[in-house]
């Protein structure tokens, strides 16, 4: 679904489950955002993330964002996998 542009900051817009079926600090995930986006990733318990809205949204400046998504183990050598989201800003009348 889109994202209404007059989203307030601290908005969640998504939730997101990582899963390392390993045992120890080889199951220990970690998740970072990619770029510099309106966004931030929050821890929300043990496995569960939450991309909350961190600034203003503007659809006439940007209609979509892709969001890139690295999961990270604490494993040697530590594995890596990526998710993108596309998240699309709906126009909100600004007159």
């Amino acid at each position: 679904n889109p994202i209404p542009e007059d989203s307030v900051p601290s908005t969640v817009v998504a939730v997101i489950n990582v899963r390392d079926r390993d045992s120890g600090e080889n199951g220990e995930v970690s998740c970072r955002m990619d770029g510099n986006l309106p966004f931030r990733l929050e821890t929300s318990s043990e496995n569960t993330y939450k991309l909350i809205i961190a600034s203003a949204l503007d659809r006439e400046n940007v209609s979509a964002y892709n969001i890139t998504i690295t999961a990270t183990d604490r494993g040697r050598p530590a594995l890596r996998s990526r998710a993108e989201l596309v998240l699309e800003v709906s126009d909100v009348n600004d007159n």
